[in-house]
């Protein structure tokens, strides 16, 4: 889906970091890549693809949509009615006989939002251990921000899309509990370039970004 899109340049990448004084480092920020703080009152679609060759979770795209969305309301203060839900995206789906020839924007369009977050699942990996009840798991997204009515790509300037990886050796609660951990570490890896994030809070536990995936396999 990403690949399809003609890019341009939007929001200012700046890509330092921002001192707040001169103490600790939870002073410290990572300056936002594309502030979305300007456009909180601007209603965003978050539309999550994945192969059917992935035979990811069918859960997956559920679980991303709604922690998005979640960390869009928590992190940036955007209202949850300028976020479109999944329920709301799926009961427009099963209405629209000619889906599959809306692109993207058109489907954003559509639902009268400004921006479109497109998210896509590029390698997905759930495999439970021998112990039993204990599962393995990795996910690998990338994503880009565009908005709506002018194509114009908001996030990532520089790049094509941004990547992020993330993953984990043990997770105990069970294969739900291991689909949710993906989805919460990747969607905090998107939404942590939207704001001025704490540098002691950008890195996190689960970010696997730089990692072979042959370590996670």
């Amino acid at each position: 889906m990403l690949t399809a899109i003609v890019f341009q340049s939007g929001c200012n990448s700046l890509g330092i970091i921002a001192v707040l004084g001169t103490s600790g480092s939870h002073e410290k920020k990572v300056t936002a890549e594309c502030g979305l703080a300007d456009r909180k009152n601007q209603k965003i679609l978050v539309l999550v693809n994945q192969g059917v060759w992935l035979n990811a979770d069918v859960n997956l795209r559920y679980y991303l949509t709604e922690v998005v969305n979640e960390n869009l309301t928590e992190k940036i203060k955007i209202r949850p009615d300028h976020l479109i839900s999944y329920s709301e995206l799926a009961e427009f789906r099963s209405k629209q006989p000619d889906l599959a020839q809306l692109s993207p924007l058109e489907l954003a369009a559509a639902l009268d939002a400004d921006m479109v977050l497109l998210v896509e699942v590029e390698s997905y990996g759930l495999s439970e251990l021998p112990e039993g009840g204990y599962y393995k798991g990795y996910l690998n997204i990338c994503a880009v921000l565009l908005e709506t009515a002018t194509t114009m790509k908001l996030w990532p300037k520089s790049e094509k899309a941004k990547f992020v990886k993330v993953g984990f050796d043990v997770e105990t609660g069970g294969r739900e509990a291991a689909v949710v951990r993906l989805a919460n570490a990747s969607a905090y890896g998107i939404v942590r370039y939207f704001y001025n994030c704490p540098m002691n809070k950008f890195k996190f536990a689960d970010d696997r970004s730089g990692t072979q995936w042959q370590e996670w396999e």
